[in-house]
């Protein structure tokens, strides 16, 4: 409780509110232009924020990681391009909705359905995560690498059509992670004699690349691409006739993006998808989905905004990313010299509270920006590629060089923009190379840890139940992705036949 009221009277200090508003503001505007998203944003903000005190620095990367969620939504509405990829769903009744007249109407059920996901998530962070930390106290080497390896194994299903191809960037993450100097032996690797890469490759540099840099690439091929918006006069809030129509669907999807947001690795877009599938298969009468129902918005913004806050559960109480936002924010976590992980709990209570409250701020107050200024928003989408993208690439090399003011980080952050743009034409995502990167040094150093507390035995993982649960659970999330696509094509054979 004396966490709870320092938490509450730290937000008494207008610079932290402030901050949370400024994220909040932030993160609607990413959110709601094409090409952006709250991942790039956050990863390029992380290297401003180390000048800031730890609190506001995780405040300011969670609320606008929360607001970029419900922002994507407006563009998907007015101008049928998703702003974030969470809302590729919401544009598929969203945008329909819109051509008829009722913008206005779509964007104020999407943003009531936003405030209650986000709402439901954080009761979930509240509960969640104290109690898994409690667990996580009794998990040691060989539990942890059971863990990261089961985190591993979920990127079959982050992203994309293909499973082979998360889990082949998943392994490349883990590739580059071996770079450095091996803390165990001593020995160098892959350091090509260049003495700057001994302590490794920088996370940072590499996620900017890949997010930031790569669509910046890809965006340069798309000058002459405009887009028409919707007219809309003001949003208007759900009547209670609307609300009682999507209210299942609305709790379906807080339940279905919890879980999703729970598992390690999934995200937003998974639990949006999934919640848009199940509101479309519970519903009566589906002959309006993809015409303009309002369900059809409902269950995908509810499901994202309902994933953020369970994203954040394991990233907190286990340090292992439950998205490739949160896998930033874990991220900034480290370099501010904080430790995710139970001891989080018990070292900085009131740091786990202010992030809880600023998440919980973030959420009403996007919802009144979205209000206030959906019209204002849906313009932003006008400003010329020609002057934003060099724009966020020049941010782009201000951050890559800000944390260790090293060149070699701007040619590091390069590297990852090609290399994450070559993955892209051929249908690889950039969210499995970074969970990779950041489970990959836990992978090795726990699995190391292990050997050793088993006297080089491997049959000693198998004496420990939480271990052999952890890997009975990988089995089973890299058989899923087979077993769907084994049903699939023996459906496809049936109706051929």
């Amino acid at each position: 409780m004396d966490s709870f009221l320092a938490a509450l009277a730290g937000f008494g200090d207008p610079y932290l509110v402030g901050v949370v508003i400024f994220g909040t503001l932030g993160g609607v505007l990413v959110g709601a232009m094409p090409g952006l998203s709250s991942t790039m944003a956050t990863a390029l903000l992380l290297p401003f924020t180390l000048t800031m005190d730890p609190i506001a620095a995780i405040a300011l990367l969670s609320a606008l990681y929360c607001a970029g969620t419900f922002g994507g939504s407006i563009t998907a509405i007015l101008v049928n391009a998703p702003g974030a990829p969470p809302a590729a769903a919401t544009a598929f009744d969203g945008y329909p909705l819109a051509q008829k007249g009722y913008a206005g109407k779509a964007l104020g059920m999407a943003a009531v359905s936003s405030v209650i996901g986000g709402i439901f998530s954080i009761i979930v962070l509240i509960v969640a995560a104290p109690l898994l930390s409690r667990v996580a106290y009794s998990f040691g080497p060989p539990e942890y690498f059971a863990l990261a390896v089961f985190g591993l194994s979920m990127l079959a299903t982050i992203s994309g059509e293909s499973a082979l191809k998360n889990l082949i960037g998943g392994a490349l993450g883990v590739l580059v992670a071996t770079v450095g100097m091996d803390f165990t032996t001593g020995i160098e690797r892959f350091t090509f004699g260049n003495w700057e890469l001994s302590e490794g490759i920088g996370f940072i540099p590499v996620m900017i690349g890949l997010f930031a840099g790569a669509e910046f690439i890809k965006q340069s091929g798309k000058l002459n691409l405009k887009k028409v918006a919707v007219p809309i006069n003001a949003v208007k809030l759900p009547t209670r006739q609307d609300i009682r129509f999507c209210l299942g669907t609305i709790a379906r999807s807080c339940g279905i993006g919890s879980f999703i947001g729970l598992l390690p690795a999934e995200g937003g877009t998974v639990a949006a998808m999934m919640g848009y599938a199940e509101a479309k298969r519970f519903a009566k009468d589906k002959s309006e989905f993809g015409k303009g129902d309002l369900r059809g918005i409902a269950g995908p913004e509810a499901a994202n905004n309902a994933a953020t806050g369970a994203a954040m559960v394991p990233t907190l109480a286990l340090g292992i990313p439950g998205s490739a936002t949160t896998a930033i924010i874990l991220g900034a976590l480290m370099v501010h010299g904080l430790r995710p992980g139970p001891h989080l709990f018990t070292e900085q209570p009131t740091l786990l509270y202010s992030i809880f409250l600023a998440m919980l701020i973030a959420n009403f107050a996007f919802a009144a920006f979205g209000f206030v200024g959906a019209k204002f928003f849906a313009r932003i989408t006008l400003i010329p590629t020609t002057y934003l993208w060099p724009a966020v690439f020049v941010l782009a090399c201000i951050g890559a060089y800000a944390l260790e003011q090293a060149l070699l980080d701007v040619w590091i952050m390069i590297s990852a923009a090609v290399l994450g743009f070559v993955m892209q034409r051929f249908g690889f995502s950039a969210a499995p190379v970074i969970m990779g990167l950041i489970l990959g040094e836990l992978v090795e150093g726990t699995l190391k840890q292990s050997l050793i507390i088993f006297d080089h035995s491997w049959l000693g993982f198998l004496e420990r139940p939480i271990v052999v649960t952890f890997l009975a659970l990988t089995l089973l999330s890299m058989s899923l992705p087979v077993i769907a696509q084994y049903r699939a094509r023996r459906r496809r054979l049936a109706s051929q036949s």
